[in-house]
């Protein structure tokens, strides 16, 4: 396994001890802060190919890696690590997305990070992607929010929030693995229902390949576990500690991402850009920002303990 900091933002950097941890242990580090300004929140095509091809001269291709790479305004750059890990592997692969938001809007012209998982499902080799722990209010009206619900249709995409979640979707999806019809509207299957370790029995048992990649975004986490740009979930970090292991003693991970560090939004590219993003996180992420120590020391804990236990199951 290799361990990669893909420095986009400041977030790493800000953990200072988590870094000199991942160095001692061999990490290599990717500068990109100024792509990343770019990128951040959204991308055009044309920036995400050229990050696709720095980031294909760097990753070691022989080995699985594992890559921490700041805030959660990056996680379609998650569909760009799986395509490089799945160029190692000739077979099909489950992406296991563990996520506080489904990441499944209609973007078109390139990625939003609130978009990548359509651009994963895309990938040939790519079976299918299982959503683990959404508890925002992004499955509340789906559709009015850009939502490509047709990824439901033939369960390649299959989505278990973390606590009941009606929906007032209308649309005719039959029954699912993840979901029901009740009174024409989507009822998911949620994890607290089913009770953490039968969830994990139930998971596993719908892997079908031999072949995982795991993306984490930590505002899954609650806030005393994670503090993130984002508004946070109700997962607690053992639980997800509990479920990769679980995932790497039956099979083979073949790649890995973590992200959902804060850092304060920097922008790049033309003036109109810049005020559409800022307008973007005006109505999406929350507007009070925690201390910095606290930002740093919760920050810190998770990543280390996400640091062990995914070296541990990808070794």
């Amino acid at each position: 396994m290799q361990l990669l900091l893909l420095h986009l933002d400041d977030a790493l950097e800000l953990q200072s001890e988590f870094v000199r941890s991942c160095m001692m242990a061999g990490a290599h580090e990717i500068r990109e802060k100024e792509i990343g300004r770019d990128i951040r929140l959204w991308a055009r095509q044309a920036d995400l190919d050229e990050l696709h091809r720095r980031l294909a001269r760097s990753l070691r291709r022989r080995q699985p890696n594992l890559v921490f790479m700041g805030s959660g305004d990056f996680h379609h750059v998650s569909a760009l690590l799986l395509s490089l890990a799945l160029e190692n592997h000739s077979g099909p692969a489950t992406v296991i997305h563990i996520d506080n938001h489904p990441d499944w809007v209609h973007f078109s012209g390139g990625m939003h990070c609130g978009s990548w998982v359509n651009r994963a499902l895309a990938h040939p080799q790519v079976a299918r992607v299982v959503t683990l722990g959404v508890c925002s209010d992004d499955l509340t009206s789906p559709e009015r929010k850009g939502a490509n619900l047709s990824l439901l249709k033939d369960e390649r995409l299959q989505l278990y929030p973390y606590r009941h979640a009606p929906s007032r979707v209308r649309a005719q999806y039959g029954a699912g693995t993840s979901y029901e019809q009740k009174s024409g509207a989507l009822h998911w299957r949620c994890i607290s229902e089913m009770g953490e370790q039968n969830f994990i029995d139930r998971l596993l048992s719908t892997i079908a390949t031999e072949a995982v990649y795991i993306t984490v975004d930590k505002d899954v986490l609650v806030s005393s576990d994670a503090l993130t740009n984002w508004d946070q979930g109700m997962m607690q970090l053992p639980y997800v500690l509990d479920l990769v292991t679980a995932i790497g003693q039956r099979h083979r991970i073949i790649g890995a991402d973590v992200t959902g560090d804060y850092s304060r939004p920097s922008y790049g590219g033309s003036l109109f850009t810049r005020l559409l993003k800022r307008g973007e996180i005006l109505i999406d992420q929350p507007l009070s920002t925690p201390p910095q120590d606290n930002i740093r020391n919760i920050n810190s804990a998770a990543n280390h303990a996400l640091l062990n236990v995914l070296g541990e199951a990808m070794s």
